[in-house]
């Protein structure tokens, strides 16, 4: 099979791009190894900022109807501490993943590019300008170019990001969902806890998404504090330390079972090497506090679909660092005021003196709210 680009991954970066791409007239061969619906380890908030790529893909309405509410409001809780930001704002809306990643795939398909699930590339090889990508199945694709869309926390492959050495401030990540929970309409929290950060938001189906990180020694020491599972230990730690996540949960019901991952290495990577092109988290991850995860993913691939497109894929990896290496590095400051006593005392006193500095924050994080 003979095609213009083959896209390995077919979560919302990788469907985003095979998508804008088969619109143009190209053709695309979209690959994912997984079985679609699934649920991943992620915040599900996808930024007001994010809408003109999903406006592009001619998926905005039926996101819209999907998603759960506008959050409107953003805030802090930590410790006994329940900060908000002065002004309501529309910064954007929440998605299961299981039904995300399903309403971008489903476009791309139906505009053109041609899926193959579950299967995995096993082998990539360039000859005389063209890449000769082989799956797991036997099947052989030839194309003019490779994007790599998998993700960065996938630990086998052909595009397995390295293994680095273990450290005690390595992050591992957990999310669950839960009905019957009491956030405040519009509003999402950023849970600022010793040792973690992590966040709430209304999803669809009336579900409160909560999902965090915190680091290897923390871990350790909760897992002896409260026993039981990981999971189970680090719910129990963000109750016992943060006064608005034990309001919000203290009546609700946990829909399904946790999900955990890690350790995760927030960070630059490749974006562009020899032909292949990555998108998404495997080409630059941020830290989950700012919940900028899934949005820098559709964003990174309407920029390399555009780029692409006009033929000046050249200057995707300098484009890419001007508009995303900025919130990666506010994002890995924001998450160490929030995981360090000290810090985020003086963090809190602060935002408590000037409440407007949530939104700033917000801002610099890549968000752009619209007015209510």
């Amino acid at each position: 099979m003979h095609c213009d680009a083959v896209i390995v991954g077919a979560g919302p970066g990788g469907s985003a791009a095979a998508l804008l791409l088969a619109q143009a007239g190209w053709s695309v061969a979209l690959i994912e190894k997984s079985d679609f619906p699934r649920r991943k380890v992620c915040g599900e908030f996808i930024s007001a900022a994010t809408m003109p790529v999903l406006k592009a893909c001619g998926v905005a309405g039926s996101f819209i109807a999907a998603a759960g509410p506008p959050v409107t409001r953003i805030g802090v809780y930590a410790g006994s501490a329940m900060l908000r930001a002065p002004r309501e704002q529309v910064w954007g809306r929440a998605l299961g993943r299981e039904h995300l990643d399903m309403l971008l795939r489903n476009a791309a398909v139906a505009a053109g590019a041609n899926l193959i699930q579950p299967a995995e590339v096993t082998a990539v090889e360039r000859q005389d300008g063209a890449f000769f990508c082989e799956l797991d199945d036997g099947r052989k694709l030839a194309a003019r170019i490779v994007i790599a869309a998998c993700g960065s926390w996938n630990t086998k492959g052909i595009f397995a990001l390295p293994s680095p050495r273990l450290r005690s401030s390595d992050l591992f990540a957990f999310k669950a969902h839960f009905i019957n929970g009491r956030l405040p309409p519009g509003l999402m929290p950023l849970l600022a806890f010793p040792g973690g950060y992590g966040g709430m938001v209304e999803s669809d189906g009336g579900r409160l998404s909560l999902s965090c990180c915190i680091r290897r020694d923390a871990l350790a020491k909760v897992r002896r504090r409260h026993g039981g599972k990981a999971a189970d230990a680090v719910l129990a730690h963000i109750l016992e330390t943060t006064w608005g996540a034990r309001l919000a949960l203290e009546n609700a019901d946990l829909e399904g079972r946790f999900l955990s991952t890690g350790p995760i290495h927030p960070g630059i990577r490749s974006r562009h090497d020899d032909g292949i092109f990555f998108t998404g988290n495997i080409a630059g991850e941020a830290h989950p506090v700012i919940a900028e995860g899934i949005s820098m993913a559709i964003q990174s691939s309407g920029l390399l679909a555009k780029l692409l497109i006009a033929d000046r894929a050249g200057r995707y990896a300098r484009a890419w660092t001007r508009r995303f290496a900025p919130r990666i590095h506010i994002a890995a400051l924001a998450a160490q005021l929030a995981m360090h006593t000290p810090t985020r005392a003086a963090s809190l006193a602060l935002l408590r003196a000037v409440p407007g500095l949530l939104g700033l924050g917000a801002r610099l994080s890549g968000k752009t709210p619209i007015s209510v």
